[in-house]
């Protein structure tokens, strides 16, 4: 799910402009060594921080359904996981990370869920909404300064962001589904105090069933013949 989010956040930030304009995004940790190695305008978006939500923990499992509606598993309720980014702009001079940071922001601020169109893997499948957001005061995560102090850096611009993403839960294969459907038999007896043979039920499905659901009874194949052992009397 983590790389999943990675890439709905590149996606959108590439909507904005950014890599048509030569400025790579990247997600590296921007240590002190990796900012003396940069050669080019960059936008660094560095996840340090995942905390599950825990008040949005469920319990039961719901169906999963294969193309023909049939249920093929169940599986468990998702966790929701808030991952924390900072976000940070790297240039040549102050003038030009800030210009970055400020497209950055604009882009980040215009939504507050990542669009349905830029997930991929299990984000898509599930169809639920993960959320964003952009530089909020309560964002539950260690102080920047914080992290740039355990990054070994000095403290620059930056963006906080959170994304609020569901982790799927785990899946559990059913039975295939039935396909002969449900035999009923009766041992009921005419007027007569003759038995009379049963009905079977059968799902329309298959095609033999009647006007009201039934159909006749199955005849049953002829018991074989008994082989003669040696020793039998003739009759």
């Amino acid at each position: 799910m983590i790389h999943e989010v990675d890439e709905g956040m590149r996606r959108l930030l590439g909507e904005s402009g950014l890599e048509a304009s030569g400025v790579e995004v990247v997600f590296d940790a921007p240590t002190r060594d990796w900012a003396s190695r940069r050669n080019a305008p960059t936008v660094c978006v560095f996840l340090y921080d995942i905390r599950e939500d825990t008040t949005r923990r469920g319990s039961g499992a719901g169906e999963v359904y294969d193309a023909d509606g049939h249920v093929v598993a169940r599986r468990t309720p998702p966790r929701w996981f808030d991952l924390t980014y900072l976000v940070t702009a790297w240039a040549s001079r102050p003038q030009d990370e800030h210009r970055l940071l400020s497209q950055v922001l604009a882009c980040l601020v215009a939504t507050d869920t990542l669009p349905a169109r830029l997930l991929t893997g299990t984000l898509a499948e599930l169809g639920l909404t993960v959320g964003l957001d952009t530089a909020g005061a309560g964002l539950d995560a260690p102080a920047a300064s914080d992290v740039w102090s355990a990054l070994g850096g000095e403290l620059k611009a930056s963006l906080g962001v959170r994304v609020r993403a569901p982790l799927a839960g785990v899946s559990t294969a059913v039975a295939p589904p039935v396909t002969e459907g449900l035999v009923v038999r009766s041992a009921t007896r005419g007027e007569d105090g003759e038995a009379v043979a049963g009905r079977r039920l059968r799902y329309p499905e298959t095609g033999d069933a009647g006007a009201d659901g039934f159909t006749g009874p199955r005849e049953r194949p002829a018991a074989p013949a008994r082989r003669r052992r040696r020793g039998d009397r003739q009759p």
